[in-house]
């Protein structure tokens, strides 16, 4: 079937293309400001209390925020989209769950309102609200989501998983 026959498709071209980018941008952004203050990240990787091992504290702080940063340029030139997308609903999800857990851990610790609670998270973007964050996160989960669906190949190099 060709895309002139496809209209529901071709609609969705520039919608997409314009995710892929908002996404790469944010994860490029968010990963420069982690990795140009390398010591300020691993203090704060280190108040999620996920392991007491240094090394693999050093190693998160040192290697993640490259990390995000490839995955935004990937998305940005359109190269394994789909794989790239893969990847950052995972780690979306997954410090969505950290921040969730130690906004709770606040929340019982302080008492005070939920939303009312405020930390760096360590995202790249400072002090933030958590029912702000945890909103934002959802949001580029739903972006990533978006782009594992299949739409927008048009401008992309290479779209597939791997």
């Amino acid at each position: 079937m060709s895309d002139k026959s496809r209209p529901h498709r071709n609609a969705l071209e520039i919608p997409t293309f314009l995710a892929r980018w908002a996404l790469g941008a944010a994860f490029i952004y968010t990963g420069l400001s982690k990795a140009l203050h390398p010591v300020e990240f691993l203090k704060l990787v280190r108040e999620y209390e996920m392991t007491q091992n240094h090394l693999l504290l050093n190693l998160i702080a040192a290697w993640l925020p490259w990390f995000e940063v490839f995955c935004g340029l990937l998305l940005i030139l359109g190269i394994a989209v789909r794989g790239t997308a893969l990847m950052l609903t995972l780690m979306l999800g997954l410090f969505t769950g950290l921040v969730f857990h130690r906004a709770l851990a606040i929340h019982s610790a302080q008492d005070i309102a939920f939303c009312a609670i405020k930390f760096d998270c360590g995202c790249g973007t400072g002090e933030v609200f958590i029912c702000h964050k945890l909103l934002e996160n959802f949001v580029l989960i739903l972006l990533s989501a978006w782009l594992l669906s299949g739409y927008g190949r048009k401008a992309c190099v290479r779209y597939s998983l791997v």
